[in-house]
């Protein structure tokens, strides 16, 4: 893992510096379009699992999807329906998803059935603590509550999620303005199913190193993540990087879990392809 942290480390830089010429500074209007749509790429280091000492750099495709409904919007926030008073509370939707593992490729999990890919999905409920006069700093309470499935040819349900976070959100920093700034903490829980799929060794996968091994629920460890964006006219450039704390976990002592935390970062940028006629008027627009 440490290489391939060290390799992006001096890799990410160098992207990021070549995207910031290809795009140029956006203006800052009050109308804008209905919806937006783009496409672009980037890439994802991370762990191949939370807990494990392998890791993997994923090229990847990067949509970009605005809408500025009155009741519905999808943004740098996710997609959310308006549902409630949105100075005080928002129920949007919560996704995650994970990347298949091949357990012949981690050496902890040598001769047990691979990990196949993993789709979260559920509503999370959002409450708006503080937010200042000029709207450019935004404290949030996120209760995102997720059911997790397999995705493969017959998808199995494995177990919940459920991660209270806080949400600080700063907006339009810098000399120039524009960037964005997002950073984000705390806990995590999964159900007792959850952490047997990721965790769990049936007696007929132990070895003289690897002991059968049964998950229990509850505490996941914590999460910490910060974001780093900006909007600009023609394109959006993105980067962030997560740490996890799984000192404490509920499945801390599975043979399975060689690292006591979890590393991710990736960078991003989508070109702008289309947009409505329509234009609505934005007091708060998303980056």
């Amino acid at each position: 893992m440490a290489r391939a942290r060290d390799a992006l480390a001096r890799w990410l830089p160098g992207v990021a510096l070549g995207l910031g010429v290809a795009c140029s500074a956006a203006a800052d209007v009050t109308q804008q379009p209905l919806w937006e749509f783009g496409l672009g790429v980037g890439a994802l280091a991370f762990e191949d699992y939370r807990g494990a000492d392998s890791a993997h750099v994923y090229p990847l495709p990067v949509p970009m999807f605005i809408y500025r409904g009155e009741y519905l919007r999808a943004d740098r926030d996710g997609v959310r329906g308006l549902l409630f008073n949105q100075d005080v509370l928002e129920l949007n939707v919560s996704v995650n998803a994970t990347t298949p593992v091949r357990s012949a490729d981690t050496p902890a999990r040598a001769g047990m059935p691979d990990l196949r890919p993993t789709l979260e999905i559920g509503p999370s409920l959002d409450w708006h603590l503080w937010k200042s006069v000029d709207r450019r700093a935004r404290l949030d309470l996120r209760m995102p509550a997720r059911a997790a499935l397999t995705v493969d040819s017959a998808p199995q349900l494995i177990g919940g999620f459920f991660a209270p976070r806080l949400n600080l959100d700063l907006l339009d920093l810098g000399a120039h303005r524009g960037w964005d700034l997002g950073l984000l903490a705390g806990p995590l829980y999964a159900t007792r199913r959850y952490h047997a799929y990721f965790y769990g060794v049936a007696p007929e996968y132990a070895t003289a190193s690897r002991p059968a091994f049964q998950a229990d629920g509850g505490y996941s460890g914590a999460e910490f993540l910060m974001s780093l964006s900006k909007r600009f006219a023609g394109c959006w450039l993105g980067a962030f990087v997560r740490y996890d704390a799984l000192r404490g976990a509920a499945f801390e002592s599975s043979p399975l879990v060689r690292s006591n935390s979890y590393w991710a970062t990736g960078i991003g940028i989508a070109w702008k392809i289309g947009q409505s006629d329509r234009m609505v008027a934005v007091s708060d627009a998303p980056r």
